[in-house]
This record gives structure tokens, C-alpha cells and sequence, in this order.
């Protein structure tokens, strides 16, 4: 592979991968380049290409790949999409794979149309739509809805990636339906605040953190 079109290429590619993203383009049995970004897993060039990488799995399919990797490999997890890069006179010449941090594994998944809470010793399935507000609390993950309150093993953080647009983040404890908003308001220390449709009276704050994000989603 030619140095100044790998070069070429590499440069295209920076242009469009996320800013958390790293690169890494193979040829033989051998990584050639390697641009670091946030998710870095310190790929050396001329690094042999280990088992179990996503680069190996683009060579063994020809085709692209897209997966999961975890910390045996390269001893950090990443969430890997590999091509592979073929010349027109030998075929599969390389590879080249978007090194990504391994939540986007869960971030490319469909959002959930439901979630299982566990209310006294039962698991039962809730309907996203049915559901008012999520909070974190001493370390549990409990769901409102009209008519109950479910825990849920779920982590808030894992939810936020999983659940559609109809659902924002307010807090670092707090994911709320937008559906169940009634109106934004500022308490008696003037921070904002969000007022709910149900339960009747309830309201929750909105941490400074989340001000700006909120209110650019919603246009206020």
C-alpha cells in the first residue's frame, strides 16, 4: 500500500470519524498507521495484528465488520468497525478500523420499546411510553409510572443511551418523558426546575450542568 495514499486517505478519514474516535490501517500481517483519538488503545505501527481484533475478523470475512471487543486484545475494551481495503490486481490488500469507546455498542442499538423493573419479587415489563422519570438513588435505578415505582438493574447512565428522544436528562439522577413535562419554572433559590403532569405536584431540578442541553432540546 502506497505510503502518500494511506497518508491521503487517513487524512479524509479524520475529517469524518468523532473526535473520540482512533484509526488504525492494516496491510499484511501489520498495522501501518494508527491515529490516536480520546478512546486510545496504543497501537504501535508495525504491531503485529493480534487475535480476536477486529482488523483479524475483516481479513478472515472480507467483509465489513462491526463489534465489541473486550480488554484481552489490546488490554482496553472499544467498540470496532473495520472495512476492508482491496486493490483491483491482489485483492484484500488491508483494513482499516474506527477504534470507538465501547459504549457506542450500546448506543447503535435499536432504543428500547420496553424495560423490565422488578416490584417486590416480581419482573414485569414497562412500556416505555408509561414511563414518567427515571432516578438514581444510593445506587439504584428506580422507574415512576402512574401507577407504581419499579427498580431496575440498569444503571441511569446505560438507560440514557438506550432510550428515544422522547426522554431527556436532567440530572445526574433524573431522565424524564417529555411527554409527562407540564412546565419549566424556577424555585425560590432561582434554579430551574421542571413541574410534571403526574404525579399531581411533583416536580424535580434541573442541575446546572444539564441547564444548556436541556434548553436546546427544547427551544426555550
Amino acid at each position: 500500500m502506497q505510503s502518500n495514499v494511506v497518508q491521503q486517505f487517513s487524512s479524509f478519514i479524520e475529517d469524518w470519524v468523532p473526535e473520540e474516535a482512533s484509526i488504525a490501517i492494516a496491510s499484511g500481517d501489520k498495522y501501518i498507521t494508527y491515529i490516536p483519538g480520546r478512546h486510545d488503545i496504543h497501537i504501535s505501527q508495525g504491531q503485529l495484528i493480534p487475535s480476536g481484533s477486529i482488523t483479524e475478523r475483516v481479513y478472515m470475512q472480507k467483509s465489513r465488520v462491526e463489534s465489541l471487543v473486550d480488554k484481552s486484545v489490546f488490554g482496553t475494551s472499544y467498540y470496532g468497525v473495520g472495512y476492508p481495503l482491496e486493490d483491483a490486481d491482489s485483492g484484500l490488500s488491508g483494513a482499516l478500523t474506527v477504534i470507538l469507546p465501547p459504549e457506542y455498542s450500546i448506543a447503535v442499538q435499536k432504543p428500547l420499546s420496553f424495560i423490565v423493573g422488578k416490584s417486590d419479587e416480581l419482573w414485569i415489563p414497562i412500556a416505555v411510553e408509561q414511563i414518567i422519570y427515571i432516578e438514581s438513588n444510593q445506587k439504584k435505578t428506580i422507574i415512576y409510572t402512574n401507577d407504581d415505582c419499579f427498580t431496575s438493574k440498569y444503571p441511569l447512565k446505560t438507560l440514557e443511551l438506550r432510550l428515544s428522544d422522547s426522554f431527556i436528562r436532567i440530572h445526574r439522577s433524573y431522565i424524564v418523558n417529555i411527554a409527562y413535562i407540564k412546565q419549566f419554572s424556577r424555585d425560590i433559590a432561582s434554579n430551574l426546575e421542571v413541574a410534571l403532569k403526574e404525579p399531581r405536584g411533583a416536580s424535580l431540578p434541573i442541575s446546572q450542568s444539564y441547564v444548556q442541553s436541556v434548553r436546546g432540546i427544547l427551544g426555550f
